[in-house]
C-alpha cells in the first residue's frame, strides 16, 4: 500500500522565490491545458492528447518570448502539471459514468488559492543529501525538519505551500502491512458531540471542541482582517496571521485523531463504526459543531491504519436502530428524543446508558461479522452498567 509522509521545510529567501515561480509556471501549463480542451470541447474537437498538448505547451511554448521563463523550473514540474489535469478530467467522467463519486469540472487554478504545490518525480532527480537536505532540480537544498524516517525510498515528493504560508515535503512510499500480535478484542464506536467517542467497554472521550476553544482568538484575528484595506499589503499580513489561527486548531485535531485511532487499532482485533451521513449533518444547525468533531477524518485514519496493521475496520450501515435495541435482551424500544439520555428495557428491566448501548451493539454486530469471515474474536461483550462507564480525555499511545 501507499502511505504518504510529510516533513515541514524551512527554505531561504531566495529558495521561495524559486518555489513560487516553480508553483507560477506548473499553475499556467494547468490553465493553458485546460483552456486548450475547453475549446476543443466548444467545437465539437476531440480532445488534445497528453503528449500533444506537453509539446504545444511545454516543449513548443518555451521559445516563444510569451512563455519564455518557463526554462527557469525543472520541466518535471510542468509535466506532472498536465497530468494532474487529466487525473482532473479522468475523475470528471468517472463521476459521470457513475464509477465513482461525482466530482466538478476541472476548474481553473489562480494565484489566491489557499494551497499551491507541485510535484517531483525520480525523472527530476532530486534526492536527499548527506546532510538530511532536500535537493530540489533549480530550487536548491532545502532545510528539512525530520520527525521520524523514511521506511524505503520514496517515488516521489510533492512541496506545498499552504494558507498559513508553511512549506511541507510529502513523500509517497510503497510500504507492506505490519501486522500486530492478534488480539481476541471487538471494540464498537459510538460518535457524538457530547462526548467525541463512547467506547463499547463503557470508556468515553471528551470532545476536545479545538475550534470552539479557539473562537476567541479566531474572531479577534477576523475582525482584524475585515478592517483592512482590500489588496494592502497589511491586508496580506493579516490573512496570514488568520490562516495560522486555523492551521494551529486543525493540526491540534489531527494530532489527536493519529493518537485516538492508533491506540484503538494497536488494542483492538476488530473496530466497528457507524457509517454517518457527515455532509447531511453538515446542513443542519449542528454544522459547527461537526465540522469541529471531524468524523471523516478520524474514521479514514482508522481504515488505513487497520489495513496497515492487519486489524478489521467494520463499517454499520447507518440506518441500524443501535440505538433502539436493548444490549441485553435484543428488544427494539423505538426511537427516543436526543434529551433522553438513558431508558429501562421494557422486557428484561435493563437501565442503559443511550451512547453506551448503542456502542455495544455496534460492537456485537461487529462481532458477528468477522466471526463470519473467519477471525477470531471474544464470543460476547458484557454491557457496562450503570454507573460503571469510565472518562477520560483521549488515549496516549503515540502515532
Amino acid at each position: 500500500m501507499q502511505l504518504r509522509y510529510a516533513f515541514r521545510l524551512y527554505p531561504t529567501a531566495g529558495q521561495c522565490r524559486s518555489l513560487a515561480s516553480a508553483f507560477g509556471c506548473a499553475r499556467t501549463v494547468y490553465n493553458d491545458g485546460l483552456r486548450a480542451r475547453e475549446t476543443a470541447r466548444a467545437q465539437g474537437l476531440p480532445f488534445p492528447k497528453a503528449g500533444d498538448l506537453s509539446r504545444a505547451l511545454i516543449t513548443e511554448a518555451k521559445r516563444t518570448p510569451e512563455r519564455a521563463w518557463l526554462c527557469e523550473v525543472s520541466v518535471v514540474v510542468l509535466q506532472q502539471a498536465l497530468r494532474d489535469l487529466d487525473a482532473a478530467w479522468r475523475n470528471f467522467f468517472d463521476g459521470l459514468a457513475g464509477k465513482r463519486p461525482r466530482m466538478g469540472v476541472p476548474r481553473y487554478r489562480s494565484r489566491k488559492d489557499s494551497r499551491q504545490s507541485v510535484r517531483f518525480t525520480a525523472n527530476a532527480r532530486w534526492q536527499i543529501t548527506p546532510g538530511r537536505k532536500l535537493r530540489l532540480p533549480k530550487i536548491g537544498d532545502v532545510t528539512v525538519k525530520w520527525s521520524r524516517s523514511l521506511p524505503c525510498v520514496p517515488s516521489s515528493v510533492t512541496v506545498i505551500k499552504d494558507a498559513a504560508g508553511r512549506y511541507f515535503a510529502s513523500f509517497v512510499v510503497e510500504t507492506s502491512s505490519e501486522p500486530l500480535p492478534e488480539t481476541n478484542a471487538v471494540i464498537g464506536i459510538d460518535l457524538g458531540l457530547a462526548h467525541f467517542a463512547v467506547l463499547s467497554d463503557g470508556t468515553k472521550i471528551d470532545s476536545p471542541r479545538f475550534l470552539r476553544r479557539a473562537e476567541k482568538r479566531l474572531r479577534r484575528a477576523q475582525r482584524s482582517l475585515t478592517r483592512k484595506e482590500r489588496g494592502s499589503k497589511n491586508r496580506a499580513k493579516a490573512r496570514v496571521k488568520v490562516a495560522r489561527a486555523h492551521a494551529k486548531v486543525a493540526d491540534a485535531r489531527r494530532d489527536f485523531h493519529h493518537r485516538l485511532s492508533t491506540g484503538l487499532v494497536r488494542e483492538n482485533q476488530a473496530v466497528a463504526v457507524e457509517d454517518l451521513a457527515v455532509k447531511g449533518l453538515a446542513r443542519t444547525r449542528l454544522a459547527k459543531s461537526v465540522h469541529d468533531a471531524g468524523w471523516s477524518q478520524f474514521v479514514n485514519m482508522l481504515e488505513y491504519k487497520a489495513a496497515l496493521y492487519g486489524r478489521t475496520l467494520i463499517r454499520i450501515g447507518r440506518f441500524e436502530p443501535t440505538s433502539q435495541i436493548c444490549s441485553v435482551c435484543g428488544v427494539k424500544d423505538g426511537p427516543k428524543p436526543l434529551n433522553i439520555r438513558e431508558w429501562e428495557c421494557p422486557r428484561c428491566g435493563s437501565v442503559h446508558d443511550r451512547d453506551i448501548n448503542a456502542a455495544i451493539n455496534i460492537a456485537q454486530a461487529a462481532g458477528l461479522a468477522v466471526t463470519a469471515c473467519g477471525a477470531q474474536v471474544r464470543p460476547g461483550l458484557v454491557p457496562a452498567q450503570r454507573g460503571e462507564a469510565g472518562t477520560r480525555s483521549k488515549l496516549t499511545p503515540a502515532w
